[in-house]
């Protein structure tokens, strides 16, 4: 059954705190980034494990691989807009249809021991990338097809919450720092 597509805009929380999973992106330290990536992946390789990993626990909610394809598909997408941040003067980037990917990359069929390596190592790479970034680098800007604009250090807050919400999603809790 197609989910129906969320089609909020987010940017909100990088001015509060979300109420659903109580993630403030104030909070973050950028020190951290790659830590709660590779704990939000660890998170991930454990749900993966679960017998239910398939299973949607209604017809308007993914399944935790569908979730797991999504975060190792975000992890992608980020990476390559940050990079293009890095590399470029104010790039803009095309629209991602995560919804679209979901049902074209049939995330309910893939394998969940391998979307967990791939998600891992999608995630690490992204961590290493934030890694490397320091001074001004983090005031580079980009901009995403419907106008939000970000530097690299409010799209890596952004693109936290993300990851983090949606273990959120799965398990009710956000991942073990």
């Amino acid at each position: 059954m197609p989910i129906v597509p969320d089609e909020k805009d987010w940017t909100w929380v990088l001015e509060r705190a979300c109420p659903d999973c109580g993630f403030d992106t104030a909070a973050v330290d950028r020190d951290d980034l790659a830590g709660r990536i590779r704990a939000t992946s660890d998170t991930w390789e454990a749900i993966l494990q679960r017998p239910d990993v398939h299973d949607r626990p209604d017809d308007d909610t993914w399944s935790p691989l569908e979730y797991a394809c999504h975060v190792r598909d975000v992890h992608r997408v980020y990476a390559g807009r940050v990079g293009r941040m890095l590399a470029e003067v104010d790039p803009h980037y095309d629209n991602w249809d995560q919804d679209v990917t979901a049902v074209e990359d049939r995330y309910a069929e893939q394998d969940p021991a391998t979307v967990a390596a791939e998600l891992a190592a999608a995630g690490a790479a992204l961590g290493a990338l934030f890694a490397g970034v320091t001074g001004a680098a983090w005031d580079r800007t980009g901009n995403r097809s419907d106008g939000a604009s970000f530097t690299v250090d409010s799209i890596s807050r952004y693109y936290l919450h993300d990851i983090e919400h949606h273990v959120w999603d799965v398990t009710g809790s956000l991942p073990a720092r």
